[in-house]
């Protein structure tokens, strides 16, 4: 990926640590919202070895509400400014689906976009992207996290992802987009059996010859076939994070940064 003007190499998997600065999210929701949380937040992140952070301030859970565009960008801005001064050198992702979000971020110092509905929640989306040179994630989803597991995928959900991915791919390349990674989207729009199926042909996303992101830490397809809460999940997140890689990951978005690190650095050291 072109970041920055340098080049920034997927050729060893690389982790990207969550910063969510919103009250609500499912797993770590209130715990970074002041400036020294977040602050610690940052730096805990890169010296536990992540590449990349990820900065989100409206929750994607299932049945989150939208939360309004200038509250959104008010946590935004506040968390960047703060990272950005702290930390010059960090690679900062921000997780919005919003296209003016996007743009005030990638001007105010982030380095990627992390767009939960592929460009679907947004039609200026791949335009400002396109203009911007920068890369972007381009995740699956069925609907807006209020509704989406109401929505779920149908019969054959690995075809819908693929016809999908071809769809949105085609529409961000002809926008000027160079660098797109995809995420399948685990728990968006997805019954936890289709989760699974997902997981197990996620190699067949190669065939699109772009990177992948996988983000399944502590989620609900971990906890609930665990029986479990998302804060008994750090073990099953380190499981499915190794099958992730397996089969072609390049990056894996994780609350749990020090572990992930450590799967990266023993599975491919054999």
């Amino acid at each position: 990926m072109n970041i920055r003007s340098r080049l920034f190499s997927l050729s060893h998997p690389v982790v990207m640590g969550i910063l969510n600065v919103t009250d609500d999210s499912f797993y770590d929701g209130g715990r970074y919202v002041d400036d020294a949380s977040i602050l610690r937040r940052a730096e805990q992140i890169l010296s536990e070895g992540a590449a990349i952070i990820d900065l989100g301030a409206a929750s994607t859970k299932p049945g989150a509400p939208d939360v309004p565009l200038e509250e959104e960008w008010r946590r935004i801005g506040r968390a960047l400014s703060l990272i950005v001064s702290h930390f010059p050198e960090a690679v900062i992702s921000v997780d919005t689906w919003r296209s003016e979000v996007a743009e005030r971020s990638v001007n105010a110092g982030a380095a990627i976009i992390n767009d939960i509905s592929g460009g679907t929640f947004d039609e200026r989306m791949a335009e400002v992207v396109g203009r911007l040179h920068v890369p972007y994630i381009l995740m699956h989803t069925t609907a807006k996290p209020n509704c989406m597991q109401q929505l779920t995928l149908g019969e054959n959900p690995l075809a819908e992802i693929m016809r999908f991915f071809g769809n949105q791919i085609d529409k961000f390349k002809k926008a000027g987009c160079v660098d797109i990674i995809l995420d399948p989207g685990f728990g968006f729009g997805k019954t936890l059996e289709q989760n699974y199926l997902l997981l197990k042909n996620l190699d067949a996303l190669q065939v699109f010859g772009l990177p992948l992101l996988v983000g399944i830490s502590r989620k609900s397809m971990i906890y609930k076939l665990l029986n479990t809460t998302p804060e008994g999940a750090l073990n099953g997140t380190t499981i499915l994070n190794t099958v992730a890689l397996q089969k072609g990951a390049s990056i894996l978005r994780v609350h749990d940064v020090r572990e992930a690190v450590e799967v990266t650095k023993v599975l491919f050291f054999l």
